[in-house]
């Protein structure tokens, strides 16, 4: 690995381990978010890029069916790597409910073939900001993140914690602490954790053993200072360009995946540049795709990816669908729903 292009047609060790994400497209799971594109318009662009999987979004995204699902998924070429789960971890009177949302989702995932659950302890349903914990609040939480180990293991797959702005783990302090008192995997997001203060190829080279998923996103220092200290919510900080396509912002993020594949990581890498669309966005003058195939152009310059069929331009006007969106997953569509 390094800055120079390989030869062509060769393919780096993880080549086929490039995902996507439907929240490049603005489909999001936190309320209020914006506008929801249509699955085959999302799925249909990411195709034409050149991807071979991608995370489903949020639970019902997709749909809750996992056969329906998974033959959506191949209608498009792609497969499921796995699934953002949001999930009510530290307040004991929730455990019962967190445990059945948790079980039906694991079910649903290893349904679609995929590998990963991804969890996100959010405060709340609604996506509420975080509480603080006491020492009892932070026990609990961890003990449910030894469950759903448990849990996500019976049902093939590996949970991965993800730090997130806006959850109960936000912070590198929350980071730190739970990195010392619990042996989780970890989605290492190099947004995310680039937002809270951690020093992303430090995290990669310490704790690469730990690191079982990776989201690759790039943020801008100067946006994600407000949100750091609490002066711009997440939403806010997205809609103000927040996160942006790889290498057009402050993120070393190929020397990250250089680390982690040094140390031997094996697992997926996601594209994820978070966007919210505008309720009143046009929907023919919206092209999310442009900026995954700038991510892929940056990965590809620099000899990361070079996977046969990986597009290195912009979608054109004739390979994009117009497709109505959809409403928001509610609650109530999720399997085991609250």
């Amino acid at each position: 690995m390094g800055a120079s292009l390989p030869e062509p047609g060769s393919v780096t060790p993880w080549s086929g381990r490039l995902a996507g994400a439907p929240i490049s497209w603005g489909v999001c799971e936190v309320p209020d978010w914006g506008r929801i594109l249509a699955p085959d318009r999302v799925l249909a662009e990411m195709a034409s890029l050149g991807l071979r999987a991608t995370e489903l979004g949020p639970v019902g995204y997709l749909g809750v069916d996992p056969g329906n699902v998974r033959r959506l998924l191949s209608t498009h070429g792609l497969r499921a790597v796995g699934g953002f789960v949001p999930l009510v971890l530290h307040d004991p009177a929730q455990r019962d409910r967190t445990r059945t949302e948790a079980e039906g989702v694991a079910r649903m995932l290893e349904g679609t073939g995929a590998d990963v659950f991804v969890t996100a302890a959010v405060a709340d349903d609604r996506w509420g900001p975080p509480v603080a914990l006491d020492t009892s609040g932070w026990d609990h939480l961890l003990a449910q993140l030894a469950e759903l180990d448990q849990l996500c293991a019976a049902h093939g797959l590996r949970q991965v914690l993800h730090p997130h702005v806006g959850t109960q783990v936000e912070t590198a302090q929350d980071v730190e602490r739970v990195l010392a008192a619990s042996p989780v995997s970890w989605c290492l997001d190099t947004g995310h954790l680039a937002v809270a203060g951690v020093d992303v190829v430090e995290f990669a080279e310490r704790h690469a053993a730990r690191v079982g998923h990776v989201h690759l996103k790039d943020v801008r220092r100067a946006v994600a200072g407000p949100v750091r200290v609490g002066e711009r919510t997440l939403a806010q900080g997205t809609k103000d360009g927040l996160f942006c396509a790889l290498g057009r912002g402050d993120v070393p993020v190929a020397t990250v995946v250089e680390r982690l594949e040094v140390a031997g990581y094996d697992g997926w890498y996601v594209l994820e540049q978070d966007i919210a669309i505008d309720r009143g966005a046009d929907l023919e003058s919206v092209h999310p795709a442009d900026e995954v195939a700038v991510s892929i152009a940056y990965l590809k310059a620099r000899g990361l990816v070079l996977a046969p069929g990986v597009a290195g331009g912009p979608i054109g006007p004739e390979r994009r669908r117009s497709a109505p969106e959809t409403g928001r997953p509610t609650v109530h569509d999720r399997p085991g729903s609250r």
